[in-house]
C-alpha cells in the first residue's frame, strides 16, 4: 500500500469513527446506559409484564429483571430489603400500604381485574355460587390471604358474605392455600382441586378453565398498578419503564392477555408536554416543573404569561389544528380557566393569592383603600383586563364597589402581565398599583402592600389537564409534584388550598 492509499484509508477510518461517535451522541437519550431494573411483580400479572419487559429490553437496551411472587410476599420482601426499582401489585391496597411506609414514589395504573371462581371447562361440579365453595364434595384452592392479593380479596368477600369460616375449614380439610394466583389456577387445571378463586384475567390464560361469575366477586374491581420505589438509584429509567407499561403499547398487551387495560399515554422515550401557566404562579412552580422534567426524563415546554394572552393563544391553536395546545394549564384564577373549561378536565384549586395595593416603601401618599386611588393627581397602574387575570379581577372588584370609572381616570399605565405591575412602583412610574401580594415579595425592600377590604380581593389558582392531551398521566404526576410543593407556594406568599376542602 503506497503512502497516498494509506492516507486515504486513514481518512476513511477517521470519518467512520467520527460518524459512529456522532451517532452515539445523538442516541444518548434514546437508549439506556444504566444497570438492570429490578422489578417486583405480582405473579398473576406476569402474562402481560414479561413480554413487555422483553420488548423494552430489545428496543432500548435496558435490562429488566423480574422477580415474581404474591403481592403481599413481595411487599414484605421490600420492607426488609429496601432495594429495587419498581413494584407491581395486583391491587391498589398494597401500594397504599407501601406509600404509608414511604417505600414508593410515583404510581401509574395499568389495568383492572375481578375475582372469579375458576373451574374446569364444562363446570363438571355445577358450581354456581359462593355457597358452593363450602360443599363437602368440592375441593377448593384459595390464595393465601397473607401472601397473595387474590387471597386477601377472597377472604374479605367471604367474610362479608358470612362464609369465610366455613370455606376456610373446607379448604384446610380437602383443599389447599397457595402463595400465588397462578398456582391456584394450575391446581384447577391439573384436577388437583375442583375450584379455585383467581382473577378473571388469569382464567383467560388457560384454555382448560372457565370462569364462574358471582355477584359478590363482580362487585370487586381491583386496579393493577406499578410504583417507582424510593430505593431506586435510577429513577428516570424506572419511570421510563413504568410509562412504557402504562402506555397504549402496554395497554394493547394487557388487553390481549385478558386484562381490562387503562387508556394510557402515547409512548415516547423522551416525550414533550406543554405547560401553560399564569405569570403569578411562576415563583412557586418553576423549580417544581424543572425538577419534575429532569426526574421523568422528559421536556416540559413551560409558557408563563398573562392568562388572557394564554387563553387567546389556546383559541388560536384550537381553531387551527390543535398542535401546540397545552397539556396542562395552571391559571392565575378560575376566571380564566372557566373561559376555556370545555377544553379541560380534572381541575383542582391549588392556591390563593391576595390582591393588594402596592405602594412605594413608606407609603408616601398614605393610601389606605381603593377609594384613595380616585383622588385627584394620583397615578395608578393596573393589569390590562383582556390580557391578564389580575386586570380582569381588578375591574370586577372596582365595578362591584362602584368606583371603577373614578379610579380609571387616574390609570396611566396598563400591563399585559401581573409580573409587570410591581416594577411600575419600584421605578416610581406610578404612585400605586393593584397587584398580587405574591408579586410584591421580590421587591419588599422597595414596596409596601396595602390590604384591600373586599371579598373580591383574591385569586384562586386551579391546575387542570387538557382533554386533548396524549400525556394525561404525565400531567397527573406533574400535578402531584405541584401538590407536594406547599412550602414553595407559602414562601412565594400564596395561601395553599389543597386539603382545605375547596376543590372543584
Amino acid at each position: 500500500m503506497n503512502k497516498g492509499t494509506r492516507l486515504l484509508a486513514a481518512a476513511f477510518i477517521t470519518a467512520v469513527m467520527l460518524s459512529l461517535l456522532l451517532l452515539n451522541i445523538n442516541k444518548q437519550d434514546t437508549a439506556s446506559t444504566g444497570d438492570a431494573l429490578v422489578v417486583y411483580c405480582a405473579a398473576g400479572v406476569k402474562p402481560a409484564i414479561f413480554p413487555l419487559a422483553q420488548a423494552f429490553e430489545a428496543e432500548y437496551g435496558q435490562e429488566v429483571q423480574l422477580m415474581y411472587g404474591g403481592s403481599g410476599t413481595l411487599l414484605s420482601n421490600l420492607q426488609v430489603s429496601q432495594q429495587g426499582d419498581l413494584y407491581i401489585a395486583a391491587d391498589q391496597s398494597y401500594l397504599d400500604i407501601a406509600a404509608e411506609q414511604e417505600l414508593i414514589a410515583e404510581t401509574m395504573p395499568l389495568a383492572w381485574q375481578r375475582p372469579v371462581i375458576a373451574v374446569a371447562k364444562g363446570n363438571p361440579k355445577n358450581i354456581k355460587s359462593l355457597a358452593d365453595l363450602k360443599r363437602a364434595d368440592i375441593r377448593v384452592a384459595l390464595g393465601n390471604p397473607d401472601a397473595a392479593s387474590i387471597g386477601k380479596q377472597t377472604k374479605t368477600v367471604l367474610e362479608g358474605a358470612g362464609l369465610w369460616a366455613a370455606v376456610k375449614a373446607q379448604v384446610e380439610q380437602n383443599g389447599v392455600f397457595k402463595p400465588t394466583v397462578p398456582e391456584v389456577a394450575n391446581d384447577v387445571k391439573l384436577g388437583a382441586v375442583d375450584a379455585g378463586v383467581i382473577w378473571d384475567a388469569t382464567v383467560a390464560q388457560y384454555a382448560e378453565l372457565e370462569a364462574v361469575h358471582v355477584p359478590e366477586f363482580d362487585a370487586v374491581r381491583k386496579q393493577i398498578s406499578v410504583a417507582v420505589l424510593y430505593s431506586s438509584r435510577q429513577a428516570t429509567a424506572a419511570l421510563r419503564f413504568a410509562r412504557y407499561l402504562n402506555s397504549r403499547e402496554g395497554n394493547a398487551v394487557f388487553s390481549e392477555r385478558g386484562f381490562e387495560a387503562v387508556d394510557g399515554d402515547v409512548w415516547a422515550w423522551h416525550p414533550e408536554i406543554t405547560f401553560f401557566s399564569g405569570g403569578v404562579n411562576r415563583r412557586a412552580v418553576e423549580s417544581v416543573v424543572n425538577e419534575f422534567a429532569d426526574r421523568e426524563g422528559i421536556t416540559v415546554n413551560a409558557v408563563y404569561n398573562g392568562c388572557g394572552i394564554l387563553t387567546g393563544q389556546m383559541r388560536t391553536i384550537d381553531q387551527e389544528n390543535g398542535a401546540g395546545f397545552p397539556d396542562v394549564y395552571m391559571a392565575c384564577d378560575r376566571y380564566y380557566l372557566d373561559n376555556v373549561s370545555e377544553w379541560f378536565q380534572e381541575d383542582v384549586n391549588v392556591s390563593e393569592a391576595a390582591i393588594v395595593i402596592a405602594v412605594p416603601k413608606g407609603n408616601p401618599k398614605n393610601i389606605q383603600s381603593l377609594q384613595d386611588l380616585a383622588q385627584p393627581g394620583m397615578r395608578v397602574s393596573v393589569g390590562q383586563p383582556d390580557q391578564c387575570t389580575v386586570g380582569a379581577l381588578t375591574r370586577v372588584m372596582m365595578q362591584n364597589m362602584g368606583i371603577y370609572d373614578d379610579v380609571m381616570k387616574n390609570v396611566v399605565m396598563q400591563t399585559a402581565s401581573s409580573s409587570m405591575l410591581v416594577p411600575t412602583i419600584s421605578t416610581k412610574s406610578v404612585d400605586a398599583t393593584i397587584c398580587y401580594n405574591t408579586d410584591t415579595k421580590a421587591e419588599s425592600d422597595k414596596v409596601d402592600a396595602v390590604r384591600i377590604d373586599s371579598p373580591d380581593a383574591k385569586a384562586i389558582q386551579p391546575f387542570s389537564i387538557a382533554r386533548s392531551s396524549d400525556h394525561k398521566y404525565i400531567g397527573r404526576r406533574l400535578f402531584a409534584a405541584v401538590a407536594a410543593a406547599k412550602a414553595n407556594f407559602e414562601e412565594a406568599g400564596f395561601d395553599f388550598k389543597l386539603g382545605k376542602d375547596d376543590t372543584k
